[in-house]
């Protein structure tokens, strides 16, 4: 098994709240987060698998790529996720939500041909980060 990880950038604003919560509730809960600002996000997408002998390969990096780029950089890069990019229009768009949704958005079109979608790291800042490496066995994890 070989671990191999494309990086990607996007930069996106988000205010954490939830839409069911009035403003003061918001503001009670997430502090100055609940205030519209903005990040530069890194993203690092690794996949597992098998070297293929023919082409020396777990997965075409271009195709990895051009995935994260239609799936994640496009819908989301430049956009004020609450207001522009759905789900967040109904849930709370944190760094947590954001690698489950982007795990969501790109494990089916990993999965197969010896290979699967092994882990999810977003850095929402130089110094924080979320790991994510899906559901187990089918189970949110």
């Amino acid at each position: 098994m070989v671990l191999i990880t494309r990086k990607a950038e996007f930069s996106a604003s988000h205010r954490l709240a939830n839409p069911d919560w009035s403003d003061e509730k918001n503001a009670e809960v997430f502090g100055i987060e609940s205030q519209t600002h903005g990040h530069n996000y890194v993203l690092e997408v690794t996949v597992a698998g098998d070297v293929d002998p023919v082409n020396g390969m777990i997965m075409d990096l271009k195709e990895l790529k051009d995935l994260i780029t239609r799936e994640i950089i496009e819908p989301w890069d430049h956009r004020h996720l609450n207001h522009e990019a759905p789900p967040f229009d109904r849930i709370v768009p944190t760094a947590e939500n954001l690698v489950k949704e982007t795990w969501k958005r790109l494990e089916p079109a990993i999965h197969g041909e010896g290979r699967r979608l092994h882990s999810i790291r977003l850095y929402e800042t130089s110094d924080l980060y979320v790991d994510y490496a899906g559901p187990v066995n089918g189970q949110a994890a």
